[in-house]
């Protein structure tokens, strides 16, 4: 294929899957920078309602609080199962439970780990759950969720024809210059080139593995196969008969012995008699906030069934593990995560700028074509 048709051919895809494409794709970016931030804003949006905590010396063992709400709600909603205990990162946040209902309506309660005071609930259709499931399936359960893997794949090729027809490969200086003064079509292309190749590697990042969780039981034999790795099993508790599963400070001193070193982070309860008790953990070394390291007990004897240190885990597993920060941008820290509010605009950006090309170059080949019309009637007369 020879170069200038090849580069016609990528024009068109590029141009069309982006004017196709872009009020989803604005509608994910928005809500993707708003999620780069979701732990503050939940921080903020729980202090408003609930108000905020006195950091004290020391707080209450994590075995009486959950002992003291687990009674309190045991007797007065017995339509709820605790799900999970969230264990606050800073001092001057709330200890957070989840609890299930029969319904799947839970709710989130807030208590203060240092006097076990229970401070308010919530239910569980917060601010930030509505923005992740705008963002990861457009509210639309799973034919919203397929429609998102297929915008994150065709994203994928937006990037890939953008960076064909960046106009730096000729001149590099002017892949990255804007002419602010010039005509709104060409300070339109230069805005479009400059922000497309900036967010290119980032939207490129955010879009493979948007793309590998939409589809993740796709996605992930793949990545095990390509990387060698064996996934590995599920662990199972042994239940018997009139055993009761072993107290959780027990559980606890287990699991810390198994990953010395690490802080708690949250324990996922058991929903049937057979599943496990599940601790995580982060690791002084690790980069994701609240991290990827886990424990799995037996929820009876609290032997330990399997041991997950997200810095030795085999190369498939740390590659899926990968996703969540190189997709919100936390492996840098704040600086990236900032960038990545920028990046998640960057969509609005290009739309605009790209529409604008549009109808400038649709305007004058209507002129034209028009000219001709004319030149034709003139001719005949």
């Amino acid at each position: 294929m020879k170069s200038k048709t090849f580069r016609n051919w990528a024009f068109t895809l590029h141009r069309y899957l982006g004017l196709a494409m872009g009020f989803v794709l604005i509608i994910i970016g928005l809500t993707g920078s708003l999620l780069v931030f979701q732990k503050e804003i939940n921080h903020f949006l729980v202090a408003q309602q609930f108000g905020y905590i006195s950091p004290q010396e020391a707080p209450l063992s994590l075995e009486s609080v959950v002992n003291t709400v687990k009674a309190e709600y045991d007797s007065s909603r017995k339509d709820l199962k605790l799900n999970k205990v969230y264990i606050p990162s800073e001092s001057n946040e709330p200890i957070m439970f989840a609890f299930v209902a029969t319904d799947d309506k839970g709710i989130d309660v807030f208590v203060n780990p240092y006097t076990g005071a229970i401070m308010g609930e919530r239910s569980d259709r917060t601010l930030i759950l509505l923005l992740y499931e705008l963002h990861y399936n457009l509210m639309a359960g799973d034919i919203g969720m397929s429609i998102v893997g297929v915008i994150a794949l065709l994203l994928l090729v937006l990037s890939i024809t953008g960076v064909i027809l960046w106009p730096g490969w000729r001149r590099l200086i002017a892949g990255f210059k804007i002419k602010w003064n010039a005509h709104p079509k060409r300070l339109n292309f230069d805005i479009h080139k400059v922000a497309g190749i900036i967010t290119v590697v980032f939207l490129t990042l955010t879009a493979f593995t948007g793309f590998c969780w939409n589809f993740y039981d796709f996605t992930e034999p793949i990545i095990y196969a390509v990387t060698f790795t064996k996934k590995q099993p599920e662990p199972v508790s042994v239940p018997k008969p009139g055993q009761l599963p072993l107290r959780l400070a027990e559980q606890l001193k287990i699991a810390d012995a198994a990953l010395p070193g690490a802080m708690v982070r949250s324990i996922s309860f058991p929903g049937q008699p057979e599943d496990s008790l599940t601790i995580s953990f982060k690791l002084p070394q690790e980069n994701a906030e609240r991290g990827q390291s886990n424990v799995y007990l037996d929820q009876y004897t609290g032997k330990v069934l399997r041991v997950d240190n997200a810095l030795k885990m085999p190369l498939g597993d740390r590659i899926l593990n990968s996703f969540t920060p190189l997709h919100y941008g936390t492996f840098g820290g704040l600086s990236t995560r900032i960038l990545y509010v920028f990046v998640g605009l960057s969509p609005l950006i290009l739309f605009i700028s790209g529409f604008v090309m549009y109808q400038h170059r649709y305007r004058e080949k209507s002129v034209r074509h028009n000219q001709v019309i004319e030149l034709s009637k003139n001719h005949q007369d």
